[in-house]
């Protein structure tokens, strides 16, 4: 399994991911046009995040996207890990630990990061459980959301 940054090349597994993921977590097809637009605008402006993903071979099985938060209390910069998809076949393999190791070892090389946060779906235990096995914890805030 090799773990690495993705290029602008990935797009169309990265769509299909994000696509696959809508529909599993939420039942929910997402606009095409609106998703392509979304993450190709990763690829054409390096302010709003990256992608890293994991390859079997030839093969892009997973990956994950990074956004930026800064934090006034912290002065440093928080990293959301968002739109994680790991293909079914290949869930269950660790590929999640390295895509995280990867993400926590360009971090530090960057610096100035604080932190990690994510969204996870409260039923989600198994998700859950990944996450504080790897060592991020609950935090005390809850979340609220208006859509525009």
């Amino acid at each position: 399994m090799q773990i690495r940054l993705a290029t602008k090349s990935d797009s169309e597994n990265l769509i299909a991911f994000n696509q696959a993921m809508a529909m599993e977590t939420e039942n929910k097809r997402l606009d095409s046009d609106i998703l392509s637009a979304g993450v190709l605008s990763i690829f054409e402006d390096d302010r709003k995040g990256f992608y890293v993903v994991a390859e079997s071979g030839e093969r892009i099985v997973g990956g994950l996207m990074i956004t930026y938060e800064w934090s006034d209390w912290r002065s440093g910069w928080f990293w959301w890990i968002q739109s994680v998809y790991i293909e079914p076949e290949y869930r269950g393999q660790g590929i999640y630990s390295e895509l995280y190791s990867f993400v926590k070892n360009r971090a530090r090389e960057v610096g100035g990061v604080c932190g990690f946060r994510l969204y996870v779906e409260k039923d989600n235990r198994h998700a859950q459980d990944v996450y504080r096995k790897l060592g991020m914890e609950e935090t005390y805030y809850q979340m609220f959301e208006e859509k525009l």
